[in-house]
């Protein structure tokens, strides 16, 4: 992108801010992991938290991409389930969010996660996880592991109905970004 991916406005507001409200329409308390809290501090609302990403000790990289982060910030969270949003999402949808929460209470008792598919597999970005599974993804991670699709293709997961698909739709180039 060539740029910090958090800070390009969308309609004259940072992607991570945005993604932050709407976050704060599904759940309590937001947290923001990240390896730069000290960079979005102004962008905080009220009701956000940072967790500091942390290298693990073993790495020669700063950060360890999203899978990581997930499970350090799972490490603070209480709640049963924990909503996991990327911040580069411009047309998340509040409703769509608050909808597949009600559906929490019917997802069976195994799954380890509630999302969204799509042909390459599940969107584990956006959706919501049980806070249990941090066991068994310490246990991926600890073997190597970085990617959501290899650790959640080991475990079920219930599937959201997405009926606005392009709510997905993430930046990740400035091309992508003129179509938001």
């Amino acid at each position: 992108m060539g740029e910090d991916k958090a800070l390009i406005p969308i309609q004259g507001v940072p992607l991570l801010q945005r993604v932050c409200g709407i976050a704060k329409g599904c759940a309590d308390t937001v947290y923001v992991v990240t390896s730069w809290p000290e960079r979005y501090q102004h962008l905080l609302l009220p009701g956000c938290e940072f967790i500091q990403e942390v290298p693990l000790p073993s790495a020669s990289v700063e950060t360890h991409g999203p899978l990581v982060g997930f499970a350090q910030g799972l490490f603070k969270v209480k709640t049963e389930w924990v909503l996991l949003l990327a911040c580069d999402l411009p047309k998340l949808r509040v409703e769509v969010l608050q909808e597949w929460a009600t559906r929490l209470d019917s997802v069976a008792d195994n799954a380890i996660a509630a999302l969204a598919a799509h042909p390459k597999g599940w969107e584990p970005l956006c959706g919501f996880y049980r806070r249990r599974c941090l066991p068994e993804l310490l246990d991926f991670i600890n073997q190597g592991g970085r990617a959501f699709q290899q650790w959640l293709q080991q475990y079920p997961v219930e599937v959201l109905p997405l009926p606005e698909p392009d709510m997905l739709f993430n930046c990740n180039t400035p091309a992508d970004l003129a179509l938001s």
